[in-house]
């Protein structure tokens, strides 16, 4: 497992690149180099010749930019498939569950089997929301991905923090011990407008504007119940109200974003918001379609997340790429709507857009990081191959990543990931998921 050394070139040659550049330019018989955690340089045809550099054959396979996973609750990945269809699950078992069973450590453990089922799939950028977010920040950089880590705020007793003021500290904490770190970038992460209310988002919006470069992560217009109380309490959109609290903002970073009429749209573009959507657990849900056409053609950049495993299920992008252009069609009534090469650009250069990371990572042009993964060709299910961007919207999946880099650093090579022990990661979990079922039994009981 090397990390990357000053002076250490690699050459990728014979491979098929998706540059993902402004003119989406591809080369069929491609070379790309890297110098320590950099792409260098790309072209067509012969490769440099560049004394000591190591020369790796991708065989015609697709070199393309690491995905962007821009909404995700790592740790919770323990909570994958847990009491499924049971409509009050949240309040019946997943806050009962993470009252007496999220400490730092079972942070750690979901957080390390979210990084590895992420290296599988491809997914080189991931950003995260949870409590406990100083050991999801360690287990990213451990794990080698490019992250922003977002400590949650939220006023229904969640298991980090019994008042704001102590949350506000655990931000302040995780600021001060990644604001520096090369891959983890420190965030701040109010849960939502009615599990925070206005005051805490003005509080938020007077701690970014002092902290310019920490993002801010939250869920908006996600749900009747979040509308409504907005309506009820404020007399206006949830949208407005987040926009009266300040926090409408280009570093604000909002997740769902379901219920939104044109004049919460036109809202958002004017104070340059980016949004994660998240079409697979919001279907799941029953929660219904975000208008991502809309909100594309009001000028805002808009990622692709899997949410945590608990609403989603599954964390890889692959899975979500499908459902995103699929949602698009039926919600306009036509095969044209969002089209497969603009989807691959939402699960790249406008993620990494969505995040505030476009300068450095999301496409492959020389200066940029080194974060990118090679998709092998040999499935049967992907061919005949007429658009690239098809084939990985339509008929990629997890399984043909063979490869995985970050800022030069292999994290997946040859099919094998290297940078966690998977034998180890999933005994872990598997040790919660057993002290979760023994719960779920006392709580069906009626018991303590």
């Amino acid at each position: 497992m090397h990390h990357p050394r000053a002076g250490m070139t690699t050459l990728l040659t014979n491979a098929w690149l998706l540059t993902i550049d402004d003119a989406m330019t591809q080369h069929a018989n491609g070379w790309l180099q890297i110098d320590g955690t950099t792409i260098t340089a790309l072209g067509s045809g012969a490769p440099p010749t560049v004394s000591g550099a190591e020369l790796i054959d991708c065989g015609g396979d697709i070199v393309m930019p690491g995905m962007i996973n821009t909404h995700c609750h790592m740790g919770m990945s323990v909570f994958r498939g847990l009491a499924e269809d049971i409509d009050d699950r949240l309040y019946r078992y997943i806050l009962p569950l993470e009252r007496k069973f999220v400490t730092p450590e079972m942070v750690r453990i979901g957080s390390a089997l979210a990084a590895l089922e992420l290296i599988e799939g491809g997914v080189t950028t991931v950003a995260d929301m949870y409590y406990f977010e100083t050991e999801v920040a360690n287990v990213v950089a451990q794990a080698g991905l490019r992250g922003i880590v977002g400590q949650t705020l939220a006023d229904f007793d969640p298991p980090d923090h019994k008042s704001f003021d102590e949350g506000f500290a655990r931000v302040e904490q995780l600021a001060s011990e990644f604001g520096t770190h090369p891959l983890v970038t420190p965030s701040i992460a109010p849960h939502a407008p009615y599990s925070t209310g206005l005051k805490v988002m003005e509080r938020v919006a007077d701690w970014s504007h002092v902290h310019p470069d920490i993002p801010v992560q939250m869920h908006l217009a996600e749900s009747a119940l979040e509308v409504n109380w907005a309506r009820e309490t404020h007399g206006k959109s949830t949208v407005a109200v987040t926009r009266d609290a300040g926090l409408l903002k280009p570093n604000l970073i909002c997740a769902h974003c379901l219920q939104l009429d044109d004049a919460d749209i036109t809202m958002m573009s004017e104070h340059q918001v980016c949004v994660a959507t998240n079409p697979r657990s919001n279907g799941k849900a029953g929660r219904g379609i975000a208008p991502v056409d809309k909100l594309r053609n009001a000028g805002l950049p808009v990622g692709i997340g899997s949410d945590g495993a608990m609403s989603g299920n599954t964390l890889d992008l692959f899975s979500q790429l499908a459902p995103v252009s699929m949602f698009a069609k039926l919600l306009g009534g036509s095969r044209k709507p969002l089209p497969a090469i603009d989807v691959v650009r939402m699960a790249t250069i406008e993620g990494a857009r969505a995040l505030s990371l476009n300068l450095k990572t999301g496409s492959l042009e020389a200066g940029k990081q080194a974060d990118l993964i090679r998709v092998s060709l040999v499935a049967p299910r992907l061919h005949p191959i007429y658009d690239p961007y098809s084939m990985l919207v339509f008929a990629a999946s997890p399984s043909d990543v063979t490869d995985v880099i970050v800022a030069g650093r292999w994290l997946k090579r040859d099919g094998t990931v290297q940078t966690l022990e998977p034998k180890k990661v999933l005994r872990d979990a598997m040790q919660i998921a057993h002290a979760f079922q023994t719960e779920m039994k006392l709580i069906d009981r009626g018991g303590p």
